[in-house]
């Protein structure tokens, strides 16, 4: 890869760039729009939380609109609260003259946003809108725009200027429009006392929608899987279940399946290490009487922690009787992406 020197020139579209004056330009874009999200931040009011209570209210679905770069915002803005518990999408509003309309109902709120708030296409299917009976909700810079007029409730999002040299842009606007919605939407979460399990119920094909629905259950290994033995077995015996099962520990119950305690390569270690016999030492005399264990119902997570505060790399699963049921192991959970 060629290096390129802090201050070096080179010629662009028929003008001189300069690292320095591209580093000094992202830093003014963010300064600027950080500003915007301040300032709007010292600002934020009643009408928010007449927003966020009026979506709380509501019996139907947040359905977002806009053009162009608000429009891209108001799919940003649909995803984020369907993730967050409230149920939402976005339409564009020439979809929505063409048919798309026919998915609003009178139960809905329609989040509008436009930051001229004169967007011929937004502003020509506000009456259509409106005679559904839907609750209008506007997001925009200007309170004496049509659809500010139209709208139930506005939330004005003003910027002092684009970032963009030429003032032209959508970028500060933009910008203050997604922290809005995201605003909105943490804000009806925090209201609904959104937690993990509900996060994971929407997420469920991700890592972290994985960590947290995924139980004992789900992972651990039962049956023929797993490398049993009675106490008055050999450790030799124990170790060649081990091998056999391809698990780092055997696990000791007696005729009832009642756990008794664990065999692991620490103990069969230490074994070696007194000079004791495979062959003729029982597993009795060198297992871990009291096991870290698992319940079946609990998340996979919390095994998953146990294992790596305690080094461990095996833990038996037992029911309220303390019955031995399976066994999870290290690569159990990293095989089902917990770990």
């Amino acid at each position: 890869m060629k290096e390129i020197m802090p201050n070096a020139a080179s010629e662009c579209g028929g003008g001189t760039f300069k690292i320095d004056d591209a580093i000094e330009s992202g830093r003014r874009t963010l300064q600027l729009e950080a500003d915007s999200l301040l300032e709007a931040r010292s600002n934020l009011g009643h009408t928010f939380g007449q927003i966020v209570q009026t979506i709380l209210g509501s019996s139907g679905r947040v359905i977002a609109t806009g053009v162009g770069k608000s429009g891209h915002v108001c799919r940003k803005i649909a995803a984020t609260l369907a993730s967050t518990g409230t149920p939402a999408f976005s339409v564009h509003p020439t979809e929505a003259s063409h048919g798309d309309l026919g998915m609003i109902t009178g139960d809905d709120i329609v989040l509008a946003v436009s930051n001229s708030g004169e967007t011929d296409e937004l502003v020509q299917i506000l009456p259509a809108i409106k005679s559904i009976g839907v609750t209008l909700i506007a997001i925009t810079s200007s309170t004496e725009s049509t659809l500010a007029q139209l709208a139930d409730i506005t939330l004005e999002s003003k910027v002092v200027r684009e970032a963009c040299p030429l003032n032209l842009a959508p970028t500060a606007s933009t910008t203050l429009q997604l922290a809005i919605g995201d605003a909105i939407a943490i804000a009806i979460a925090d209201a609904r006392g959104f937690d993990q399990s509900d996060f994971a119920r929407s997420h469920p094909g991700g890592r972290l929608g994985r960590r947290l629905v995924t139980r004992v259950r789900d992972v651990m290994r039962i049956g023929d899987r797993l490398p049993v033995v009675f106490t008055d077995a050999s450790v030799l015996c124990a170790m060649a279940s081990m091998s056999g099962k391809n698990l780092g520990a055997a696990i000791v119950v007696d005729q009832g399946y009642q756990l008794l305690g664990i065999v692991a390569d620490g103990d069969l270690r230490r074994c070696l290490e007194r000079g004791l016999t495979p062959t003729s030492v029982q597993v009795g005399e060198v297992m871990t009487r009291t096991p870290r264990t698992a319940h079946p119902d609990v998340l996979a997570t919390e095994v998953a922690d146990l294992i790596e505060c305690t080094g461990i790399s095996v833990v038996p699963v037992v029911d309220d009787q303390y019955r031995l049921l399976g066994a999870v192991s290290t690569h159990d959970l990293m095989r089902a992406g917990v770990l």
